[in-house]
């Protein structure tokens, strides 16, 4: 039985299990698949990572923090996004070899209600998932502008990835405005942190924050309260998941299985 799982640390909060098993079931792939989670210690992850290629029991995993940009240095073959991003959410084991792919930045683009060509956008962070909302968004034509914590960071990414850097953006100039920190998982006010105010959100915009809990988010009620279009981290998880399970599996999983899955 091919296994499948998603690797992090912490990843107990992870709902990758419930939604890929639900798409599995959908499938009538869940007698011959299985999809776990891992919680890899920083420490074992190359070992581990080396160790799942070689045994041959797993087809592949998918990799979330703080690992994605370990995981496609460890990869022998790479897709061209995930080369061109950086970082790597999905790894499939064929024969011993790890091949690294990147579906965070299609994720993003199939959770949008458009494609923002020609637009304006601010991406917050400068980790691995940023790395693929900038690189989607360039490349259909967004210009985007980066916003980290440490400013150093937040520069070399925009630098390398063909955005800017920006020190205080002003949220209400933004079309798109996508989170990628992890500021509100711990339940910590994002208006402390992040450089937004919750009377920054104007209409017509599209605001994403891909942390996800119980309810919306403090940062997407603020936004919806404003009449602004909002996307859950639920819909990034989704999208991205049914991406890597196209890969590993070579079959179109059913997006409203999984999100029926994610949201109970």
């Amino acid at each position: 039985m091919p296994g499948l799982a998603v690797i992090g640390h912490p990843v107990a909060h992870s709902r990758s299990p419930e939604m890929q098993m639900a798409a599995l079931t959908e499938l009538g792939l869940a007698g011959e698949w299985i999809y776990g989670a891992l919680d890899i210690a920083p420490e074992d992850f190359e070992a581990e990572v080396a160790a799942l290629a070689l045994e041959g029991e797993y087809a592949g995993v998918n990799v979330t923090v703080p690992y994605k940009e370990a995981a496609l240095a460890m990869a022998d073959e790479a897709s061209e996004a995930a080369r061109a991003i950086g970082a790597a959410n999905t790894l499939s084991f064929r024969d011993g070899r790890i091949v690294a792919d990147n579906t965070d930045a299609g994720g993003l683009l199939r959770s949008l209600p458009h494609l923002p060509e020609g637009e304006r956008a601010l991406v917050l962070g400068a980790g691995g998932a940023a790395r693929a909302a900038i690189w989607a968004l360039v490349d259909i034509g967004v210009e985007v502008e980066v916003w980290n914590r440490t400013p150093e960071r937040a520069e070399a990414v925009a630098r390398q990835l063909g955005a800017r850097a920006v020190a205080e953006p002003v949220a209400a100039e933004y079309d798109l405005i996508v989170n990628t920190t992890a500021v509100g998982l711990a339940g910590e006010d994002p208006f402390e942190h992040l450089p937004l105010a919750a009377d920054s959100f104007r209409p017509e915009q599209v605001v994403v924050d891909m942390v996800y809990g119980e309810g919306p988010s403090a940062l997407l009620a603020a936004a919806a309260a404003a009449g602004a279009s909002t996307v859950d981290g639920l819909e990034m998880l989704v999208q991205q998941g049914a991406l890597s399970l196209r890969i590993w599996t070579g079959a179109e999983p059913s997006l409203e299985a999984m999100r029926a899955a994610v949201h109970r």
